[in-house]
């Protein structure tokens, strides 16, 4: 995988935001049912993407706020 390639993945990785909220949408339409089986393993396994997406930006987080904190104690 070359940098360019890499830097493409980065920009189409969806902020927090917009992957919590396709998150909620992926988890309403589970609940709701009417899908199909493959629907809703295609469903599951984007739902799983979004919440592996969302929990990297919030240990992305907290380790900037680990680090401020740890230079403040300095």
């Amino acid at each position: 995988m070359t940098t360019e390639s890499t830097e493409s993945a980065a920009d189409d990785r969806p902020s927090y935001e917009e992957a919590r909220e396709e998150l909620v949408e992926v988890v309403r339409r589970l609940e709701a049912g009417g899908t199909t089986l493959e629907e809703s393993l295609a469903l599951w396994e984007r739902g799983e993407q979004l919440a592996t997406i969302c929990q990297e930006w919030l240990d992305g987080a907290r380790a900037r706020l680990d680090a401020v904190l740890g230079d403040d104690e300095d």
